[in-house]
């Protein structure tokens, strides 16, 4: 209350104090030169490829599993995105099998760090040097994991994150930001979200309205401060439900790479039988959610690019099987222990 107080009383909504403050809090946290609020994660993915000069005629890799905002922010900007499938066990695009989709229209890579595990950002890197193209992290979920201690959204040139509500880092509506080492992108960017323009009224190239507003990051200042203790509780439910499932044979519990951490934005099981279990849950009173029911390939929206069932076995897998359990900050063990011992009497009936 004392936040938006402070904030409704200042007058100044939108481009003031309390966005600097936050953008400032911001890449301190995320170990970046440059912080800069946007309006949404989708916008920040956006003007990111548009500052990177990246439009028409383009390719832009992206995982074949991810959600379908990674691959409209490619679209946006008349780009194609060009699909490379996971590894099985984190769910994250395997480096392995990046280059064989490296064409010379290829600008840039797009990892998403999904779920909230790290990908293996030094392969990628090093193949991105090796073929001269950009990085662009999509870090909406995985706001505090790491690489080998490199925080995620530090490593890419340019990179995007979400603060919507539901993230590890939530707003209390739509908000996103920008990442950045560059301080000529960051500028860049700066000028974009704010209608092209540096100076009011001055309008320097054709930009966007996609600033984040003052009220947003006021109380995302306020939520930053406890990133971390969040984060850690995150992982202590990871861990709890960990140990509670670990021998139920048909279930596939979250795995983590080496090298890796893992802020469990969600907490993703698999099984064959992942409809039937989730029906059974609901009917318990433990709500699910799938994330997510349908790879991009086989939207509807992404019709033109020609792709059938089957084309990318592995995203259809996952999408097949996977299944996110409650997870939320101050859920306690009996929490836990409940949803466990409703997930042992399904596999034992």
């Amino acid at each position: 209350m004392q936040t938006f107080e402070q904030f409704f009383d200042s007058a100044w909504y939108i481009l003031g104090d309390r966005l600097k403050e936050f953008e400032k809090e911001y890449a301190a946290f995320n170990k970046v030169a440059s912080c800069i609020g946007v309006s949404n994660g989708l916008d920040a993915l956006h003007i990111a490829l548009k500052a990177l000069g990246i439009g028409i005629g383009d390719e832009v890799i992206v995982p074949s599993n991810t959600y379908i905002a990674t691959l409209l922010a490619v679209s946006y900007v008349g780009a194609t995105p060009i699909l490379v499938e996971p590894d099985i066990q984190t769910y994250n695009i395997d480096p392995k099998k990046i280059e064989a989709a490296i064409t010379a229209k290829t600008k840039a890579i797009m990892p998403v760090h999904l779920y909230g595990q790290a990908c293996r950002m030094d392969t990628i890197m090093a193949i991105a040097k090796k073929h001269g193209l950009f990085v662009i992290e999509d870090n909406a979920q995985a706001q505090g994991a790491a690489y080998k201690e490199k925080i995620t959204g530090s490593w890419g040139h340019i990179n995007g994150t979400s603060f919507y509500p539901g993230k590890n880092l939530g707003a209390l509506g739509d908000a996103g930001a920008v990442t950045t080492n560059d301080e000529a992108l960051a500028k860049k960017i700066t000028a974009l979200r704010n209608y092209g323009s540096e100076k009011k009224y001055y309008n320097e190239v054709i930009g966007f309205n996609m600033r984040l507003d003052e009220c947003q990051a006021a109380f995302l200042s306020v939520k930053l401060k406890h990133l971390q203790e969040w984060t850690q509780q995150r992982k202590q439910i990871a861990a709890w439900y960990n140990e509670a499932l670990k021998e139920i044979n048909d279930l596939i519990l979250p795995t983590v790479t080496n090298d890796a951490t893992h802020v469990y934005h969600l907490y993703v099981i698999r099984t064959s039988r992942r409809d039937e279990l989730q029906k059974y849950l609901q009917e318990n009173g433990i709500s699910t959610l799938i994330h997510y029911p349908v790879p991009p390939h086989l939207q509807k929206a992404y019709n033109h690019l020609g792709f059938k069932k089957g084309d990318f076995p592995i995203a259809e897998e996952i999408a097949d099987t996977c299944l996110s359990l409650p997870l939320w900050i101050g859920m306690k063990l009996i929490d836990v222990e409940f949803v466990a011992e409703t997930i042992h009497k399904y596999f034992k009936n």
